[in-house]
């Protein structure tokens, strides 16, 4: 492996879940973020070099991107900042890597494809939980059920708790509903309009349909037009949220959204290390068919947090090696089903059900 990677957002709480394990890997990343004295700190102590700025001025982009090969980027709100380094990244033609959940900057990948592909570099956004052992799941099904038109994913999380920045992600989707796809189409749907109880190996589970990664990155993955993709909840909160055509007025104002972000601010950066060695996640999916033939497989693996920290440097090691495609990629899509059996702790995709 040769070149250079660049870690921006270094000091977030994912971001320094990244840096550990790069130097447990004996890898060096650039340190780079707005914030000059934490992203100086924590240079100093792991001895990387580091480089400061923020994302608004292209000039000050392109120093930061200098002699870069590839960039992990994990400084969120996606919506706001995947834009600005997607394009300073094809400018420079520097890989672009993220571990954003968020449909848009999916879907914006998408668009800049073309650019990416003219560049020579890649955009993948989504190398971390969103949406790495989904995507897998997916292609998985896809292989086993090549004319399946119907495609639904789940996760459960057991143990733990989010980080700020993913907090944060979620305080300025307050209200937006959620969003599943339909013949080929993202649409705006309820959140949690639809429901089910999955079995992901430890007993059946109540989950509801939530605007997860793969709504967007599954239809790129393997084509199938129809996709929802769901988290395991409790019925009762899921009943609260009946309430939410009232609520989601309020939830989208300014106000509202400052006091959810005021509150995060006051909490934990995130998990502590005691609570991320107790948790891990549970992935379901099913595929269907015109004929009616359904297929399901699971599988389980580490917690989100340590899983991105793995999968996103994995992936990173890859497009260093020169192991990439060209324009806008998918995890699974470039690097096949097999991609989260590269990741510790994971278990194989497992077939369950098929019928009729």
């Amino acid at each position: 492996m040769s070149g250079t990677l660049l870690l921006y957002g270094a000091n977030g709480y994912t971001g320094k879940l990244i840096l550990e394990l790069s130097v447990q890997q004996r890898i060096k990343p650039i340190l780079a973020g707005r914030n000059a004295i934490a992203i100086r700190s924590l240079a100093e102590s792991y001895s990387l070099p580091y480089r400061i700025g923020g994302l608004e001025d292209q000039a000050t982009m392109d120093v930061l991107l200098k002699d870069v090969d590839v960039v992990i980027h994990a400084a969120g709100p996606f919506s706001i900042t995947a834009r600005p380094m997607m394009e300073a990244c094809i400018r420079n033609k520097v890989h672009y890597l993220d571990i954003t959940g968020e449909i848009g900057v999916f879907e914006m990948a998408a668009q800049l494809g073309k650019e990416a592909r003219a560049a020579g570099i890649m955009l993948m956004p989504g190398v971390g939980f969103d949406v790495v052992p989904t995507d897998c799941m997916a292609q998985h099904l896809k292989t086993l059920m090549p004319d399946a038109t119907h495609l639904a994913l789940a996760f459960a999380n057991i143990g733990g708790a989010i980080s700020h920045g993913t907090a944060t992600t979620m305080a300025q989707s307050l209200g937006e509903g959620g969003a599943i796809r339909s013949k080929g189409k993202i649409i705006r749907s309820p959140l949690g309009a639809y429901h089910r109880w999955v079995d992901f190996g430890k007993g059946k589970r109540f989950v509801m349909s939530i605007p997860w990664g793969d709504v967007a990155t599954a239809f790129h993955t393997t084509g199938i037009p129809n996709i929802i993709a769901y988290t395991a909840i409790k019925p009762g909160i899921h009943r609260l949220l009946k309430l939410q055509g009232l609520l989601n007025p309020v939830l989208k104002t300014r106000w509202a959204r400052k006091m959810v972000q005021n509150y995060i601010n006051r909490q934990p950066a995130g998990p502590s290390t005691e609570m991320l060695n107790r948790s891990s996640s549970m992935v379901w999916g099913e595929v269907s068919n015109p004929k009616g033939e359904t297929i399901s497989a699971r599988m389980s693996c580490m917690n989100g947090y340590s899983l991105t920290a793995h999968s996103s440097l994995l992936i990173a090691k890859k497009v260093l090696a020169e192991q990439f495609k060209p324009g806008y990629q998918t995890p699974a899509g470039c690097y096949g089903a097999q991609l989260i059996g590269e990741i510790p702790g994971s278990s194989e995709i497992n077939t369950v059900s098929k019928s009729p």
